[in-house]
Formats: C-alpha cells, structure tokens, sequence
C-alpha cells in the first residue's frame, strides 16, 4: 500500500499490507482482548484515553504534517483536527459513566427494574481520508469506554495515519487487541463483517459504500451505524446580515478544499439579498489562497487525489452544460499536484449535477428563491439529510426554519460541524445512527433489561396470573 503526496504526485511511503492469516490473528486478538477490556472498569478506560488526549496534545506537529502530507489538508486545520481528537477522548473519559450508567426504570412496585448497557465486542469501522485522524477517533473514543475493541479498516491513501493512530492508543497503555488497524482493501471487508468474531461495523463514506456495508451487516444480523454522504443547504433570508454570512458560508464550503461531507455545498438565498450575496461571496471566494498545504498562508490545498479532481471536473462540466453560469473558477489548476480553483456556480438547474449530486471538492451552487417556503422546499429537495443552516437576524425565525430542515444536523448562524457533546448523523441516503454524544456511546451496547422481583421466598410461588403474557 502506497501514500502519495497530491502536492506533488511523488510516492510518500510503502506499506506492507495484511494478508489472511494477519487478519484471522487480529481478529482472534481482539476477541481474546475484548474479554479482559470489557471487564475493565469504565473509570480505567478513561484514564487510558486521558492517557491517549494528552499524547495527541504533545504531537500536534507530527501527526498534522503526516495528514498534510498524505491528503494535502492545510496544516493550520490539520492542526485543530489532532487537538479535536484530543477532546474527544478527554469528553469520554470525563463522560462515559454518566452516559452508561443503570437507568432505574419504575415498573411493577414488588420489583426493582433497569436497564444496563453493556458492550457488544470488536467493532470494524470503515473510515474515509478526508478527516483521517477525527473520523477514526470519533469511533475509538465511545467505543473504547463503552468497553468494545475497535478493528479499524482505513482508507488505502492515508496508511500512515491509520498506523500513527494505532501507535498512539499502543502508546497510551491500552492492552494488545484493544485496537487494531487492517492495512486491508475494499476487497477483503465482506468476510470480516461476515465472521462470528466481529459484533459490528460502522462505516463513514460515500453511499454506494454505505448500501453495500449495510446490506452485508444486516444479512448477518449485526448492527450498524452509517455516515453517507451530504449535499448540505446553506439557506440566506431576506434579514440574514450579508458580510459575515458570506465570510462564513465560504469558509463552510472550502474548509478542508471542499472535502467533507458536512460542507456547505447548495447555497439557497433569498431574492431580496441574492445579489448583494453573490457579489460578496464571490469576493470572499477569490480572496482565498491557493497553496502549498504545509505553507500556513494557504486557504486551499490540493484535493487528495488526481481522480477526485477529474470526478469534480466533470460534475462541473455536466452542470455547465445543462446551463448553470459560472462565476469564478471551473478549472483544474495547471501544474503539479491535484488542485482545483474554487469555483462558484449560479443559476443551476435543479436536476443537474451540482444540484443533485454530492460535489466533493471547491465548488459552490447557487440558487435564487422567492420566498422562505420555497427555500425550504429546495432545502429538502435532496436525497441527502446530514446537515444543513440557515442565516437570519431573527433567532426564532431561524430556530423554527431549522426544524422544518429534513436533515440530521440543522445550524441557525452557525457553519454545520461536530462536537462531541451533540449527536451526529444524517436521515434519508445520508445513512442511519449517530455518532458522538450520549446518543453514540450508546449505538453499539446491549440495552439489558433486568427484572429484580421482590418478596418471592421459600415455599411462594409468586403471582400466579400469567395468563396472556408472552
């Protein structure tokens, strides 16, 4: 397996990858592992992922220059990546009991009655390059304190990462098996969903990926969480203040060169601000730097790969072609590396590609509405439901727009992001559970009921009505 630098094409570093017999080993490895982990207290898997923040704390550099390298991200935002990754373990260290301690549960008044949440055992998860080291440690942090171990399968351009984070939880104390990486294809994922050892997979990815994942896991009857793909609304009434919702809707869509699947990719506004709009955002667009990724000037970087780049052309192409206008960009840059200009599209069919495909890159649709219900019917005329935002000088207007959003992640003034303390997942093709929160600590456990009955003592029967009970 082969990382390659997309500044410049040139080959980073080879890696040998695992054959058959290595995953047979790691899979029985994270068997015998989950026995002793899941025993564990949850207070000593907390310790160890406090153990695992304050070790990204101290390799901020490193790891953010080995992501710039592998995937092009501007360093500045790799950078706050690997110290995201840190809080996240530091919330499920602080938060863990309290988000899987017993729910005492009121039932029959002769017995106590609860419900406990307990572990499943190795769980795959099938992660993406785009946020290489966050999408991993989104998994890891809730399932490694709720008591699981974690197989992690990542993607083939970012193997570097993939074995730094396995270094770094190694580092940490926690015990062989806990954590493991498959340096493994596509190819090879089917019959590790399909083996007895594994109790579940998640997978955040694009959504033939996610069909093809789900429909596996549930032919086994194992659960799965899936994190798809997004074609996010950024909705701009008629109050919205225009300068700052323009400053922030271009840092929306161009973060991480585009390449996200919460980004703000179908930019809806208004009639009454749509030109004051689009000039401003245009500006914001082409002030942004084009760059080296490890220069810390640098806005926008390469996208990850060459093929990305000819996918995102083509959308592009195709949206023209069915009479969009374009504004600014549209073309590859010349020279080495796989950049791309960020590109502002307006006037775009509502059946064309930008608008009903997920354009993952520096591209940005816009489209005029008359009013605030035809805004929101554009919003939700997607296939896509994983975020979306709206902007107003009305907070109650905002609030009660966002709850007509069809989607899982709705922002009032606010670019769509995740936190660790708040759910994260999407409705309709943009997949199924959540991540993060109480919500994602809590997707692969068993809910346990358990029924203490009271008062049944030698020689008694108990309650002898159990006609029609099940």
């Amino acid at each position: 397996m082969e990382s390659i630098n997309p500044v410049t094409g040139e080959p980073l570093d080879e890696y040998e990858t695992h054959d058959t017999d290595d995953i047979d080993t790691a899979l029985s490895n994270a068997e015998t592992a989950f026995d002793d982990w899941s025993q564990q207290s949850i207070a000593h898997r907390g310790t160890l992922l406090q153990k695992t923040a304050e070790r990204l704390d101290e390799r901020v550099e490193e790891y953010a220059e080995l992501m710039t390298r592998e995937m092009g991200k501007p360093i500045e935002q790799a950078r706050a990546e690997v110290k995201k990754c840190a809080w996240v373990c530091e919330y499920y260290a602080e938060t863990a009991a309290e988000h899987l301690q017993d729910e005492v549960i009121e039932s029959d008044p002769d017995a106590r009655t609860l419900v406990s949440y307990e572990p499943l055992g190795p769980i795959l998860a099938i992660m993406p390059w785009n946020f290489p080291f966050w999408q991993a440690f989104r998994f890891i942090a809730p399932n490694l304190a709720a008591g699981n171990v974690g197989l992690l399968k990542h993607a083939s351009n970012v193997p570097g990462c993939a074995l730094a984070i396995e270094a770094v939880l190694e580092d940490a104390g926690l015990p062989e098996g806990v954590f493991q990486t498959l340096l493994i294809s596509s190819s090879e994922v089917d019959p590790i969903i399909e083996d007895d050892r594994v109790a579940g997979v998640t997978l955040t990815g694009s959504e033939g990926a996610g069909r093809a994942v789900g429909r596996k896991a549930g032919e086994q009857l194992k659960p799965s969480v899936l994190e798809l793909g997004g074609s996010d609304p950024f909705v701009v009434l008629d109050d919205a203040p225009i300068e700052a919702t323009a400053e922030r809707g271009a840092f929306a869509r161009l973060q991480n060169t585009g390449q996200s699947c919460i980004a703000a990719k179908r930019f809806i506004v208004h009639d009454a601000v749509y030109d004051e709009f689009v000039d401003a955002f245009v500006d914001e667009v082409e002030a942004l730097t084009v760059g080296d990724p490890m220069d810390e000037a640098t806005d926008i970087g390469p996208m990850a790969r060459p093929d990305l780049r000819e996918d995102l052309d083509d959308q592009i192409e195709r949206t023209l072609d069915a009479g969009a206008e374009l504004l600014t960009g549209g073309e590859a840059v010349d020279g080495e590396g796989a950049y791309y200009q960020p590109t502002v599209l307006t006037e775009v069919p509502s059946d064309s590609a930008a608008a009903t495909e997920e354009t993952f890159g520096p591209v940005a649709s816009v489209t005029r509405v008359s009013d605030e219900q035809e805004a929101i019917e554009v919003a939700n005329d997607t296939d896509f439901g994983l975020g979306a935002s709206v902007w107003t000088s009305d907070l109650d207007r905002g609030e009660a727009f966002a709850r007509r959003f069809e989607a899982g992640l709705c922002f009032v003034n606010e670019l769509v992001k995740s936190d660790p303390r708040l759910p994260f997942g999407g409705v309709k093709n943009s997949g199924y559970g959540r991540e993060l929160s109480r919500h994602g600590i809590r997707e692969f456990v068993n809910a346990k009921t358990i029924w203490v009955q009271h008062g049944l003592g030698e020689g008694e029967t108990g309650d002898d009505s159990y006609a029609g009970v099940e």
